[in-house]
């Protein structure tokens, strides 16, 4: 890769040149440069529809926590009339937070600095000596917290956006986005488990999220966790692939199975006879009507893990992971704990395990994946490494995409690299447009025929 493939100029930094999705060959100083980190902050970040909360962490009036968009602290909070609002953590008199703790429950919010007060939508309703000092000069309307520009709610999961441009969630979500979120409702309703898990590590934030579709290294980087039993090395990392790309970025990649196979399993079931196969337990959360009705022929038959870009992982495991960048050499994982309402004692123990010991702090596959996601970033810093291409070239113009008649769509094979590559394209176009209305006019399309 040549110097010039980044280059900067007064509309920003030009990074067309950093991902060739025909041959899979990657920039990797994308995970290491200043002006590229602080351009996504802006054009990703400040753009997107970030994931803020379930509404369950924050029942009654009053209720709040704190989350980030980009490197912009945000308070969650429910008013008195139980809408959700997103304000940025900042008092407009000299920038002083007005909100220390991370959860919570308030009647206002005050600025521990000079003593402006505001109400939970965040407007101001008070500062000391407004009558004596500010001789009733300030119209306490136009000095208020910032809100986010839109807040709305996907069956419980909030998000909000800092784009007045942004369109509606339900249509940046799309078929993909949607499907990611209602695997974790697949059994039906789920409530939020008190505290967040939060650790840093030493990597750039894309690396942690390309990784969630990586099943290539399953057995290579989780090789201890196999050895003793955590892991069975078959279930966890099937050659049988299904991988589902959607608008601008979001993505599911990991196992699946054919039509056949979610037949053969269907009179299995049936007749209670014949011998259980890896994807039973993932297959058998999906039985209902209801469910099957609202995951769809394709999204049904997928067990892998979806990403709605640009951060946010759905697992497995009854969890979500936030990826919050803290710089381009370091990322702050989130997780956020879930269980489904009238599980058993036994059904309880065993999520909270695997909730606190796959992923996480203390998860034995994320101290595995750290590990290696800090080293990949440390590669990419070196003054000669960082010049040297990437290579993302699993699979590529080996498969082809299938269109079901309701519209969804999936590309069914072996362990591949299509859904990086896609998060990487993706990237590409929010770095390349200068707004939304751009974004929308000129994002790349889920992909059709050969990939």
């Amino acid at each position: 890769m040549s110097e010039a493939l980044i280059t900067t100029d007064k509309a920003g930094v030009d990074v067309s040149g950093c991902f060739d999705m025909a041959t899979g060959i990657l920039d990797r100083r994308i995970f290491t440069d200043e002006e590229i980190y602080q351009e996504e902050l802006k054009k990703i970040f400040g753009r997107a529809w970030n994931f803020v909360c379930h509404e369950s962490q924050i029942p009654n009036p009053g209720d709040f926590m704190m989350n980030y968009i980009g490197e912009d602290e945000v308070i969650v909070v429910r008013d008195r009339q139980q809408s959700i609002n997103v304000l940025l953590n900042s008092c407009p008199h000299r920038g002083n937070t007005v909100c220390r703790a991370e959860l919570g429950n308030t009647r206002s919010f005050f600025c521990s600095y000079h003593g402006w007060n505001y109400d939970l939508d965040g407007r101001l309703i008070g500062m000391p000596g407004e009558d004596d000092f500010y001789r009733n000069n300030i119209d306490k309307k136009d000095w208020g917290l910032t809100p986010a520009a839109k807040v709305e709610n996907y069956r419980g999961f909030c998000f909000a956006t800092l784009d007045p441009e942004a369109p509606p969630l339900e249509e940046y979500l799309g078929w993909v986005g949607k499907v990611g979120i209602d695997f974790l409702l697949a059994e039906g309703d789920i409530e939020f488990l008190d505290g967040i898990h939060k650790n840093r590590l030493q990597c750039n934030w894309k690396l942690a999220v390309d990784n969630l579709y990586d099943w290539y290294h399953v057995k290579v980087s989780h090789g201890s966790a196999i050895k003793i039993g955590i892991l069975d090395g078959a279930l966890a990392a099937p050659d049988n692939q299904m991988v589902i790309l959607g608008e601008y970025g979001h993505g599911i990649g990991g196992p699946g199975i054919s039509e056949e196979e979610q037949a053969r399993y269907d009179a299995r079931m049936a007749s209670g006879e014949g011998e259980p196969q890896w994807y039973d337990r993932y297959a058998e959360k999906r039985t209902s009507p209801e469910t099957r009705e609202m995951l769809g022929p394709v999204g049904r038959r997928s067990f892998g893990h979806p990403n709605i870009f640009p951060n946010l992982w759905v697992a497995q495991t009854n969890q979500v992971c936030l990826r919050i960048p803290r710089g381009p050499y370091e990322t702050e994982l989130w997780w956020f704990n879930f269980r489904r309402k009238g599980m058993s004692e036994d059904e309880q123990k065993f999520s909270a395990f695997m909730q606190n010991h796959m992923f996480g702090p203390a998860g034995v596959l994320e101290q595995d994946d750290g590990e290696n996601w800090s080293h990949s970033t440390r590669g990419a810093k070196g003054t000669f490494s960082k010049t040297l291409p990437l290579n993302f070239s699993m699979g590529n113009k080996a498969d082809q995409v299938s269109q079901d008649p309701s519209g969804q769509s999936c590309i069914e094979t072996v362990i591949n690299e299509h859904a990086q590559r896609w998060t990487y394209q993706s990237w590409q176009d929010w770095m390349a447009a200068e707004n939304w209305p751009e974004l929308i006019a000129n994002h790349s399309q889920p992909p059709t025929g050969e990939v």
